[in-house]
């Protein structure tokens, strides 16, 4: 019995950073009137590194074939850092707020007790969505670092995540997307400009295929 009471407070997030997370959803508490808008945001917004990933597809289509390989690398590379935060999660097994702080103030409902808690999910995705634009277009990268920042405090704002869970997202997508994207950068080139002389050419490359290119 010792060794679970010690198990369950192993897995409970609330001694690393919960005043942090208090004075946030006591932040949420104080403004109910953001409520709505930012519970709503914190899952659509999440369309907003989707458009942006749109975005760098279609400016690389102007600029050869190892820009559009990692634009076509970046989804890729978000996939794989969010199934690596999948399996963190189950690994650390951190139960969420709603749970292990019943009294706070919370905006979102409180999942299913096998949904964990660290590292977050929406964060994650954002985060690896600035790497993996980084070595496609620093602008864009830019532009989703401020809505991953967003992301990650509307997590904490609905009382969804602690803020040790969204700092942890970043520090495991951001590499994990960024050397991602840096491998099928050199290793995928070579099939993206083989099936730039197909029939995909239309959707890899702005330039028409003359000719003279297909008979070269």
């Amino acid at each position: 019995m010792p060794a679970a009471a010690t198990a369950r407070l192993a897995l409970d997030g609330s001694g690393i950073d919960g005043s942090l997370f208090t004075s946030v959803t006591d932040f949420a508490r104080d403004t109910k009137w953001l409520n709505t808008p930012l519970e709503l945001w914190t899952n659509v917004g999440l369309g907003v590194f989707a458009v942006l990933m749109l975005m760098g597809w279609w400016n690389a289509r102007r600029r050869g074939t190892r820009a559009m390989t990692v634009a076509l690398a970046a989804p890729v590379a978000v996939m794989v850092a969010f199934a690596a935060a999948e399996v963190v999660k189950k690994i650390v097994g951190e139960v969420r707020p709603c749970r292990s702080m019943p009294h706070a103030y919370v905006v979102d409902a409180c999942p299913a007790p096998s949904d964990y808690a660290f590292p977050s999910g929406h964060t994650t995705v954002a985060a690896a969505t600035v790497a993996a634009l980084f070595l496609l277009d620093r602008r864009l990268s830019a532009i989703a670092a401020v809505f991953a920042l967003v992301e990650g405090f509307t997590r904490v704002y609905v009382g969804a995540h602690y803020p040790h869970d969204v700092l942890g997202s970043a520090l495991l997508a951001l590499p994990v997307a960024y050397f991602t994207s840096l491998a099928l950068r050199r290793w995928a080139t070579p099939l993206v400009a083989a099936l730039n002389r197909g029939a995909l050419r239309p959707l890899l490359s702005a330039e028409p295929h003359t000719a003279a290119q297909h008979a070269g």
